[in-house]
């Protein structure tokens, strides 16, 4: 058994969540804030068989994508930083060897 923790980006997060349900995952959804640009991400639990893992990793990868943002820029002296931009999106994934898991 595996447990996969993929953080994705609010805009994907539905679309995500719909085709993991569609192809047979059992998804868990927290809302979930990130530390770097401090914008909402959805991170989804997912457990399933070892087999299934790949599966899974490419339906997320495929519903996922890149963006561009503006970037927090601090202004000093009260006049505007000059904006810059970050790439975010995509996703996160991460999975971890589970022992037991049950349902009741």
């Amino acid at each position: 058994m595996k447990l996969i923790i993929a953080i994705v980006n609010n805009e994907d997060a539905a679309v995500v969540a719909a085709a993991l349900t569609k192809a047979d995952f059992k998804v868990t959804k927290l809302a979930t804030t990130g530390g770097f640009l401090m914008m909402g991400n959805t991170t989804f639990l997912i457990g399933t068989d070892d087999d299934r893992v790949e599966h899974a990793k490419d339906v997320i990868r495929k519903h996922s994508q890149t963006r561009v943002h503006p970037k927090p820029v601090p202004s000093f002296g009260g006049s505007p930083a000059e904006a810059e931009t970050v790439a975010v999106g995509g996703a996160t994934v991460m999975v971890l060897n589970i022992e037991n898991m049950e349902k009741y």
